[in-house]
């Protein structure tokens, strides 16, 4: 991972999850080490989506691995198996389309062509056509969560939901995916605070997790915008 490739304010993302993740553990003597690896690796990863760089996908298997593991322990098996069935296999299709995109692999490759992917973006009859679709899959899904008992059958479905198009959206290099992800991360946050009162496993480390992830999301949004105006004129 090259230093120019990261801002002082995704250092203090990443800078402040390991922390984050050290106060806990003193706080509580409780060393998490599945919980801490998994947010660690995945604020490694979502900072480097939002700067377009490819290697996001190393770090994302990683982290889907092991959150898979951790959502299944505290019940939320839409996100378990969003993770396992879904985010593991796109790790390596979004690498795929982001190598075509344009996205480098090397210091050589950087010369000659950037670092950074060539995204793109939705007019607004696509964008009301997702709004339309992600609403209506959140309500299908949250219903047959509550039918096998999922204790927060909507807040999953709509991190499920959500997560799937946003996934798919990211691979496809598209500007959109970052209002997705911020939704996803504020009921994510609201979601594994109920697991901490309820004393669930990691869920503590979730939360800081996901914390991190939604102040990521809102820099990838802004940065995307940038990212996605410049890929139109290509």
């Amino acid at each position: 991972m090259n230093n120019r490739v990261l801002s002082l304010y995704d250092w203090f993302l990443i800078v402040g999850v390991i922390a984050s993740n050290v106060i806990y553990t003193l706080l509580t003597g409780d060393l998490d080490i599945v919980g801490s690896v998994a947010g660690i690796a995945g604020v490694f990863c979502v900072v480097l989506v939002a700067k377009g760089s490819i290697w996001n996908y190393l770090f994302g298997i990683i982290n889907v691995s092991m959150y898979a593991y951790i959502s299944y322990k505290a019940s939320l098996y839409g996100d378990a198996g969003l993770n396992a069935l879904y985010y593991v296999p796109m790790q390596f299709i979004g690498w795929w389309q982001w190598r075509r995109r344009g996205a480098a692999v090397s210091e050589a490759e950087a010369a000659g062509q950037g670092v950074q992917v060539k995204a793109r973006r939705f007019d607004w009859r696509q964008r009301a056509l997702l709004a339309a679709g992600c609403t209506a899959a959140v309500v299908a899904v949250g219903f047959a969560l509550r039918h096998f008992g999922d204790p927060q059958p909507f807040k999953d479905s709509l991190t499920t939901v959500l997560s799937i198009v946003a996934q798919a959206l990211m691979a496809l290099a598209f500007m959109e995916q970052w209002v997705l992800w911020i939704i996803t991360n504020v009921v994510s946050v609201v979601m594994w605070s109920v697991c901490v009162a309820r004393g669930e496993a990691h869920a503590a480390v979730m939360v800081i997790m996901w914390a991190f992830y939604l102040l990521n999301s809102i820099n990838g949004l802004r940065v995307w915008l940038r990212l996605s105006k410049e890929g139109s004129n290509l």
